[in-house]
């Protein structure tokens, strides 16, 4: 098979990366990089595996995020209304490098990558293969690329960035504190992050409503302290929470 053409948002992407991710990635399309190979750090749970399936991609952005928030946030923003509130929390600049964790098909990514255009980068990372394909071929700003990688071990060198997102995705990723402490290497100093996740608003205590929430769907709950605490222990300053439904909204910056 042919190797496709580096894009100049996968060259920039590519010095990035720390040089162990540098020999592993593979270019699987226009502006598209691979550092998992064979590797794939999705959970077992079917809610998890759904992530990675080729259905899921197709009805994505149109169907699936569109409803699944709605339904999280009790009506919420609508999916332009997300990604707005997720610009503003990263107050992008010109310039700005920003990482967008689990990215999906992209949506998101796409709507960084105009905020800092036309010299700064966005960077899609999720390690769905099928949603980075469905990522790729939507049109774009030409300064965006995607990476497949784990955010449990992001691929690239510390403080890279300027801004990191991780919106709707952390409550699915196995082990979020890990992820949580991958985004805070990864921020330069004065760097912003900006989260939406899962938020535990009782009635039951959270011990049994984590349980059941876990098995059903796969998703953790969080209370609304605790990753907020959690980026306060990792060195960030300026944590706001934010409650809508059972989703939260948690920016912080690094000194």
């Amino acid at each position: 098979m042919a190797r496709a053409r580096a894009t100049s948002a996968e060259t920039r992407t590519r010095r990035l990366l720390t040089a162990a991710a540098r020999r592993a990635a593979a270019t699987t399309g226009p502006g598209v990089l691979d550092v998992l190979g064979e590797q794939d750090p999705t959970g077992a749970h079917p809610g998890q595996r759904l992530m990675v399936s080729r259905a899921l991609p197709v009805i994505y952005e149109r169907w699936w995020r569109p409803l699944a928030a709605r339904a999280f946030m009790l009506g919420g923003l609508g999916q332009d209304g997300e990604e707005r509130t997720a610009t503003e929390m990263l107050e992008l600049y010109d310039e700005d490098v920003v990482l967008d964790v689990a990215c999906g098909t992209g949506a998101f990514t796409r709507a960084f990558a105009q905020a800092v255009a036309p010299d700064g980068l966005a960077v899609g990372l999720d390690a769905s293969a099928t949603m980075l394909e469905r990522a790729a071929a939507a049109d774009g700003p030409e300064n965006l690329a995607y990476v497949r990688g784990d955010a449990m071990a992001l691929p690239f060198r510390d403080g890279t960035f300027d801004a990191v997102c991780c919106f709707a995705a952390l409550y699915l990723i196995e082990d979020p504190w890990r992820a949580l402490d991958e985004v805070v290497r990864v921020l330069a100093p004065g760097g912003r992050v900006a989260l939406l996740a899962s938020v535990h608003r009782g009635p039951l205590p959270v011990a049994p409503s984590r349980a059941v929430v876990r098995a059903v769907s796969g998703v953790r709950l969080f209370t609304r302290d605790e990753l907020a605490e959690g980026l306060r222990l990792r060195g960030l300053e300026r944590v706001r929470v934010g409650v809508a439904g059972a989703a939260q909204f948690v920016s912080a910056r690094r000194p």
